[in-house]
């Protein structure tokens, strides 16, 4: 499956963003390079994603290390 943007949603967290999104990916997929691409303009790097996987119900912290004008957004999986 693709990111689904309904599915991300944000918590603010004082000055900073904190996101949710559920998906029945794997988390595997989801912290492939690029699976966030859709919402480059929403985060920046450091900004924290609980993923949670709706299939296997389990639930992982990605951080945002690279967000670029060029809309490339990657994660490290901080589980």
């Amino acid at each position: 499956m693709a990111f689904s943007a309904s599915s991300f949603k944000r918590i603010n967290v004082g000055d900073k963003a904190l996101y949710l999104y559920t998906t029945t990916d794997a988390i595997a997929t989801i912290a492939g390079s690029g699976y966030f691409n859709n919402a480059y303009a929403e985060v920046e790097q450091g900004t924290v994603i609980i993923a949670v996987d709706t299939d296997q119900t389990s639930v992982d912290l990605l951080a945002v290390s690279s967000a670029t004008g060029a809309t490339t957004v990657t994660v490290v999986n901080g589980t």
